[in-house]
């Protein structure tokens, strides 16, 4: 991200903006725990997969929420956030309750590229990709060389979920994209902020939708998160395959 951080309020919610109407973030200021966007909550169907990764890493802050819940609620995890503006880690901090690093928080200012180039191939479990610029077209990066590098950062069993905003030309490069460098892809139905998350499989999982409803079961009763929703668009996807 790049740009002029500004904040908005409305019905008791907190935004973050980067200079224009564009929504890169929110908070319910009475439940700062809680994941208020419906993409944002999306982004965690990684956990229908992975229930204990050891290092969740996360390109793009936004309002600090996937990272603040990922550090709240996965306490045997290492969480690691890459992000390119520096107003915006002191926004997440001053505004968004953002813990400061630890020795299992690392938020780093940096280029999500660079940091794919030079960490460590096969060292990450999850994977959350939310990157964008202040007028949100489409993906600040997006190109097949990011998902390649984005591929080699995972370990084996690796997981990607990725915010895909943008028109139905941007919706298909990233997905081919997605495809031409993951074993497995898919996606969920449009969500009512016109937001696709895309999940994409460093290997192919041997899914089982009874298993996957019970898990989603269990992540509602944890985590408070719609984890059915996500089971439903999944069985909705492949029967469209």
């Amino acid at each position: 991200m790049s740009g002029q951080v500004t904040i908005s309020e409305h019905e008791g919610v907190r935004y973050l903006h980067l200079g224009s109407p564009w929504v890169q973030g929110a908070m319910r200021i009475s439940a700062p725990q809680h994941l208020e966007l419906e993409y944002v909550q999306q982004m965690m169907m990684w956990s229908l997969f992975n229930p204990a990764p050891k290092h969740i890493v996360q390109l793009g802050l936004g309002a600090g929420s996937l990272t603040r819940f990922c550090y709240d609620n996965f306490p045997e995890s290492r969480v690691t956030t890459v992000e390119l503006n520096p107003a915006v880690v002191r926004a997440c901090h001053v505004l968004f309750h953002l813990p400061p690093n630890n020795e299992r928080l690392n938020v780093t200012i940096e280029c999500a590229e660079h940091y794919l180039a030079h960490v460590q191939p096969e060292s990450i479990e999850v994977l959350q990709v939310d990157l964008y610029n202040a007028e949100s077209h489409a993906p600040a990066l997006q190109s097949a060389g990011f998902y390649e590098a984005c591929a080699r950062s995972l370990g084996k069993n690796g997981v990607l979920t990725v915010n895909l905003l943008g028109n139905e030309l941007v919706h298909a490069t990233n997905l081919h994209h997605l495809q031409s460098c993951f074993a497995a892809v898919a996606w969920l139905p449009e969500s009512h902020d016109g937001n696709i998350v895309a999940i994409a499989f460093k290997a192919a999982p041997q899914v089982d939708f009874d298993d996957l409803y019970d898990k989603a079961l269990e992540i509602a009763k944890n985590y408070g998160l719609p984890a059915r929703n996500w089971v439903d668009g999944l069985y909705a996807w492949m029967e469209q395959e």
